[in-house]
């Protein structure tokens, strides 16, 4: 499966704003964003005004970057979104939150959604009492995604369980840490998504 593979830390810089793609080293001094504010390459530090066009791309790329997806797959969720009855935008940000690699990171099993991603492809998440090694796999309301019991003595389990203090669980996953599980209450409604994002620029860059 295509992958980004550069530098996490350009992708900051050139969105703009930090998306957290390297888990704990983003809350301190070492982070690139906060040394370097401005986007990457030799004209990186030029003022830049953006069209009309220019900033509902950004946007897009924001997010497509932010849940770790190249064009053709984010694109399918744009569509699946469209089609689906309700407001494209949030119903685009609900599938992106259901997503198994996205319910992993915000519960707290994994410091970034791509560390998310390799522990669901390696066989160590169940959901529902089943291993599911697939990450764009959708979660349903009541699912139960849990950590495999061979799996919950790893290290990687333990340290990020302590760094996830740093995020809030969203209020539609109920999470039991000393079990290493996590229940979807509810679908994600938009009030409940806190991501810095706004989803009409998304539906007008794609709708244009």
């Amino acid at each position: 499966m295509a992958r980004y593979t550069g530098p996490s830390c350009k992708l900051c810089r050139r969105e703009g704003m930090k998306l957290f793609l390297k888990g704990e080293r983003c809350y301190t001094d070492k982070c690139s964003y906060d040394r370097r504010p401005y986007p990457p390459g030799q004209h990186g530090q030029r003022r830049v005004k953006f069209t009309e066009y220019g900033i509902r791309l950004r946007e897009k790329q924001k997010v497509r970057k932010m849940y770790g997806m190249l064009e053709k797959q984010f694109r399918g969720y744009f569509s699946k979104a469209d089609r689906v009855k309700g407001v494209t935008g949030e119903n685009l940000l609900q599938l992106l939150e259901r997503r198994l690699d996205s319910v992993v990171y915000r519960a707290g099993f994994a410091r970034t959604r791509s560390e998310a991603r390799q522990l669901v492809l390696h066989k160590h998440i169940e959901v529902d009492g089943k291993v599911v090694n697939v990450p764009s796999y959708c979660l349903q309301e009541g699912s139960v995604v849990s950590v495999r019991e061979k799996s919950r003595s790893k290290a990687v389990f333990t340290d990020s369980l302590e760094q996830s203090g740093r995020r809030t669980t969203p209020e539609w996953l109920e999470v039991e840490k000393e079990k290493l599980s996590g229940t979807v209450k509810t679908l994600p409604q938009r009030e409940a998504i806190t991501l810095p994002i706004q989803e009409q620029l998304i539906v007008e860059f794609y709708s244009r």
